[in-house]
This record gives structure tokens, C-alpha cells and sequence, in this order.
């Protein structure tokens, strides 16, 4: 005996029940809208330092399309656009800075604004430019570079010999960018060895004149017939070649090779720190007033 199937009941949706439907789907969308615009607004510029290889590339290619035809490939500027690369006044600036200027652009100085480019991708185009500038990303300074700022204009006496943005002394190198495209261990052994793979035809001169005197010190400007040498005092002296018996580079740089002694290894990772600060490598500040002001530069 076969038995009959009971009838399925198929009824038809009422009409309150597709608008309910319709009205849930609706919310369902509005809220997910709302989700992805909310993380759009949160969304932030990727920071230089985390950028990915990928996006380095795209910078690259860029920089080389866009920036280097005033700039130079290295950054080094040319006739038509300055210097990135070693420039004090570009080396100082925030990475925030440097992101404004080239979304902004300098139209009085012939700079086209580049306001079109998402901010990832100008984030991007600055971390390629530290790149060039030596930067190695976001390592870790070694010490404390106020106490550094400190041994610098003090105990260690380097300004005595450096200037640092316009501070110190002139008879040594400018130190405002020299720890730019060094890491802490490579500042550390310049300081520790300065004589290392020095250039015996640079650095200090001995000049003995006519009348028996004998100066010390680095030759600023010579030609045929004159010859400035500048003394440690900060004297220049401008003397005639006809007056000089003679002339002998001492192979060594002026820089004390005591640093060792003098200094213990907690403060030479303090100064280290507070060279590569100021050069750039270290999340450069603006540097403030005076070397006195106490703050972190």
C-alpha cells in the first residue's frame, strides 16, 4: 500500500515579512559601510621606517623619474635643485617636515607640489631619501645623547675644535652631518682611532721660516707663491713661500688619540649617540638656541 506524501506547505513570503528582510539587509550594509569607512579614517601614512621593500622600490623609481633630474640620483643636488643628501638645513628636518614640503612643493623656488600622491606613497619617497642620506632605519642610539650634547661642549672639549649647526670651534671638521652615513660602532672607532687609514698628505704641518720660527697647524689655501695655515689657537696665518725653509706633513691627524682614557665607555656611547643624533641618524630634532638650552637635539 503506498502511502501519499503529506503536502509541503509553500506558503508565500507576506509582504511584512520582505520588507523586514529588506530593512535587516539594509542595516547589515549601512553597518558594514560604516566599518570600512571608519577604518579608512584610521588608516595612518606608513611611517618612513616601516615602510616595506616593495614600496622602496616604487620610491626609487620615483625619486629616479621625478627627483633626481633635479637632484641627482645621488641626491647631491645639481644646477637646478640642492643638495638632500649632506645638506644641514634638510638633514634637520622631521621627516613630518620633509613629507609637507614635497606634497606642498616650494613654487617660489620651482618645486612643483606633489599634493596628487597618497600619503603612503610620499611616506615611502622619504624613507628612500634616507636611504641616501645614509640612514640606516631605526637602529638604536648606544647612550644618552643629552649627556653626550653635555661632554661634547664640555669635558671632552671637542667644540673647542668642532662646530656643530654653527656651534663651536672652526679648526676641525664641521660635525653637523659627519655621523650621517655611519653607524654607532664606525663613529665609535673614528673617535677611538683617529689616525687609522689617515692620509699622510692631510692633517697636521709642520712650517719652519726663515727667522727659525716653527708652526703647527692645517694648511687652508695654498698656490704658487702663498700659503695659509691655520694654528690651533685659531690663528690664520698667510705666509710667503719665499719665506719658508720648509714644510712637512706629520702623517697625523690633529685629533687627540686619548679619547680611550679619558673617557669611559658609558660617556663615549653618550657622545656617540649625541653625533649621530644631530647628524640625522638618530630621528634628528630641530636643534634649538644655544648648547647650553639643555634639550635633546
Amino acid at each position: 500500500m503506498r502511502c501519499k506524501a503529506a503536502p509541503i506547505n509553500r506558503r508565500k513570503p507576506t509582504p511584512r515579512l520582505l520588507g523586514a528582510c529588506a530593512s535587516l539587509g539594509m542595516i547589515s550594509c549601512f553597518i558594514a559601510l560604516a566599518a570600512a569607512t571608519f577604518g579608512a579614517q584610521q588608516k595612518l601614512p606608513v611611517p618612513p621606517s616601516m615602510a616595506l621593500a616593495d614600496d622602496l622600490g616604487e620610491a626609487k623609481s620615483t625619486y629616479e623619474s621625478v627627483c633626481a633630474a633635479c637632484h641627482g640620483l645621488d641626491a647631491r643636488g645639481s644646477e637646478r635643485g640642492p643638495n638632500l643628501a649632506t645638506k644641514p638645513e634638510v638633514l634637520q628636518k622631521s621627516d613630518k617636515e620633509l613629507i609637507g614640503i614635497v606634497r606642498d612643493g616650494r613654487t617660489a623656488a620651482g618645486m612643483p607640489s606633489f599634493a596628487s600622491y597618497p600619503s603612503a606613497r610620499l611616506a615611502s619617497l622619504i624613507a628612500y631619501l634616507r636611504l641616501l642620506q645614509g640612514q640606516r632605519g631605526s637602529e638604536p642610539l648606544p647612550g644618552d645623547p643629552v649627556l653626550g650634547k653635555a661632554l661634547f661642549y664640555g669635558r671632552a672639549n671637542c667644540a673647542e675644535c668642532h662646530m656643530i649647526a654653527g656651534q663651536g670651534g672652526f679648526w676641525g671638521q664641521d660635525l653637523t652631518t659627519y655621523g650621517a652615513r655611519m653607524n654607532a660602532d664606525e663613529l665609535r672607532g673614528r673617535i677611538l682611532h683617529p689616525g687609522k687609514d689617515y692620509d699622510g698628505r692631510r692633517g697636521l704641518v709642520e712650517v719652519t721660516l726663515a727667522n727659525s720660527t716653527t708652526l703647527y697647524g692645517v694648511v687652508r689655501n695654498e698656490d704658487n707663491f702663498s700659503l695659509q695655515l691655520q694654528t690651533a689657537d685659531g690663528v690664520f696665518h698667510l705666509l710667503s713661500k719665499s719665506d719658508i725653509r720648509s714644510k712637512t706633513y706629520l702623517g697625523r691627524s690633529p685629533m687627540p688619540t686619548d679619547y680611550g682614557s679619558i673617557l669611559s665607555a658609558v660617556e663615549l656611547n653618550n657622545l656617540v649617540s649625541y653625533l649621530l643624533r644631530t647628524s640625522g641618524s638618530g630621528n634628528v630634532d630641530k636643534p634649538k638656541s644655544g648648547p647650553e638650552d639643555g634639550d635633546e637635539e
